[in-house]
C-alpha cells in the first residue's frame, strides 16, 4: 500500500480516537467520515441513515452482485486510562473497542474503490451507528432507504485481542451469541430498620435472583458453551442504616448460541423472576434492552472470504467454537448472505472494552487487503 495513504489513514484513526461519540450521538464522526468519502467520488452517499449512519455506494453500472461492507461509528462510555498521544479528549468516552480502526480500514477501502472501481455490480460501504447498544443495525434495516443498499453479500470484521497479530479467524455457521439485558424491578415497602417485620423487604428475593439466575442454563440442560446468564448489577434500598429497604433492582445479561435458545432462556428467566416476586409478595416490573441477534455466518460467504485469505497468503485459523460476546451485525443475516470474521490484535493487546485498549494501527492495511480482495473476487471481471 502507498505509504502516504497509509499514514493518512493512521492520522484519521487517531483523530477519530481523540473525538469519540457514543451510540446515537455520532454526528461529528459521520461528518468526518463523509468528508473523507467525498474525496473518493462514490456514486452516491446516503446521510443520516438509521440515525447518524452513512453509506457510500460505488456502482459499476453493469449487472453483478451487490456487496456490502459494514463498520461501526460509536465509542464506549468508559474513561480511557491509556496514554497514547491520540488519547480521548472527551472525559467518560473512548474508542475502546476498535471501531476507530474499523472506520480507518473502510476509509482505505474507499480509496481502493476510487482507484480501482468495480467493473460489475455494486460495492457499498456502510458506517453504522449505535452498534454498542444493539440498536443500529435494526435502525438501518428499518430505514425506508434500506432498499438502496440491500445486498447479495454482507461482510464485517472485528479486531480480536489474544489472537496473533494479523491472523484472520474464520468460522462458518454460529459465530457469536445472541444477548439481551433484562432488568428486574422489585417493590415492597420500607419500615424502620429496628422493625423489619413491619415492612416488606425485597432483600431475600434479590439474594435468590443472584443465586438462581446463573444456574438457569443448567436447569434447562444447557452448557456454558451454548448459554449463560450473568448478573451485572444489583441495587437494594438506600444507603441508610435506619431503613429496611422497600425496593430493589437486579440486572442480568442473558446470552445464547442461537436465537431459538435465546427465546427459551428469556421466557424461563422472566418466569423465574415472577415466581420469586410472587413468593415474597413483591410487585415486579420487567424490562429488556440491548438486544443482539445471534450471528450465523453463511457457508458461501465464508468460502468467499477464505478463498481471498488463501489467495493473498494471509495467515488464518478455522475457529472451532462461536464467541460468547455479541455483535449486532447478526441481524443482517436475515436479509442477505452475511459473514463476520475476526482479525488478531496480538497476544499482548489489552482486551476489548478495557480502559487502556487501543486499536493496533498495523491492522489497517491487513483489513483493507482482506476486504479489497473480496471486491476483486466478486465485483471485477476476470480476464480470460
Amino acid at each position: 500500500m502507498d505509504t502516504v495513504l497509509l499514514n493518512q489513514l493512521i492520522e484519521l484513526r487517531h483523530d477519530l480516537h481523540r473525538h469519540p461519540e457514543l451510540s446515537g450521538e455520532e454526528e461529528k464522526t459521520a461528518i468526518r467520515i463523509r468528508s473523507w468519502l467525498e474525496q473518493c467520488s462514490p456514486t452516491r452517499i446516503i446521510d443520516d441513515f438509521g440515525g447518524h449512519g452513512i453509506a457510500a455506494i460505488f456502482a459499476s453500472g453493469e449487472q453483478g452482485p451487490t456487496v456490502l461492507f459494514r463498520c461501526e461509528l460509536d465509542a464506549l462510555p468508559i474513561d480511557e486510562v491509556g496514554q497514547p498521544e491520540w488519547r480521548s479528549v472527551i472525559p467518560g468516552k473512548a474508542h475502546l473497542c476498535g471501531h476507530d480502526g474499523h472506520m480507518a480500514v473502510f476509509a482505505g477501502l474507499a480509496n481502493m474503490l476510487y482507484e480501482n472501481p468495480p467493473s460489475k455490480g455494486k460495492v457499498i460501504l456502510l458506517f453504522q451507528p449505535a452498534e454498542e447498544t444493539g440498536e443500529g443495525a435494526q435502525a438501518i434495516i428499518k430505514d425506508k432507504r434500506f432498499a438502496l443498499i440491500r445486498s447479495d453479500f454482507a461482510f464485517a470484521l472485528h479486531n480480536l485481542p489474544g489472537m496473533k497479530l494479523h491472523q484472520v479467524g474464520i468460522k462458518s455457521g454460529s459465530f457469536n451469541f445472541a444477548s439481551e439485558g433484562l432488568s428486574i424491578h422489585l417493590t415492597g415497602h420500607t419500615s424502620h430498620a429496628s422493625h423489619p417485620e413491619d415492612g416488606n423487604s425485597p432483600a431475600l428475593a434479590v439474594a435468590e435472583l443472584i443465586n438462581e439466575f446463573p444456574a438457569m442454563p443448567a436447569t434447562l440442560g444447557l452448557t456454558q458453551e451454548s448459554a449463560l446468564a450473568t448478573i451485572v448489577h444489583a441495587r437494594l434500598g438506600t444507603e441508610n442504616f435506619g431503613i429496611s429497604p422497600g425496593d430493589a433492582c437486579v440486572m442480568a445479561t442473558v446470552r445464547s448460541i442461537d436465537d431459538d435458545i435465546q427465546k427459551k432462556l428469556l421466557i424461563h428467566a422472566e418466569k423465574l423472576a415472577r415466581q420469586i416476586a410472587e413468593y415474597h409478595n413483591l410487585e415486579i416490573k420487567l424490562s429488556c434492552c440491548d438486544r443482539f441477534a445471534a450471528c450465523t455466518n453463511n457457508d458461501i460467504a465464508t468460502q468467499i472470504l477464505q478463498a481471498v485469505v488463501e489467495k493473498n497468503k494471509l495467515e488464518y485459523q478455522n475457529l472451532s467454537a462461536p464467541f460468547r460476546w455479541s455483535e449486532d451485525f447478526g441481524v443482517f443475516g436475515a436479509t442477505t448472505k452475511s459473514m463476520l470474521c475476526v482479525l488478531g490484535s496480538g497476544y499482548d493487546c489489552p482486551q476489548l472494552h478495557n480502559p487502556n485498549y487501543d486499536f493496533p494501527d498495523e491492522l489497517i492495511e491487513t483489513g483493507i487487503k482482506l476486504f479489497d480482495g473480496i471486491v476483486r473476487n466478486l465485483c471485477v471481471e476476470k480476464n480470460n
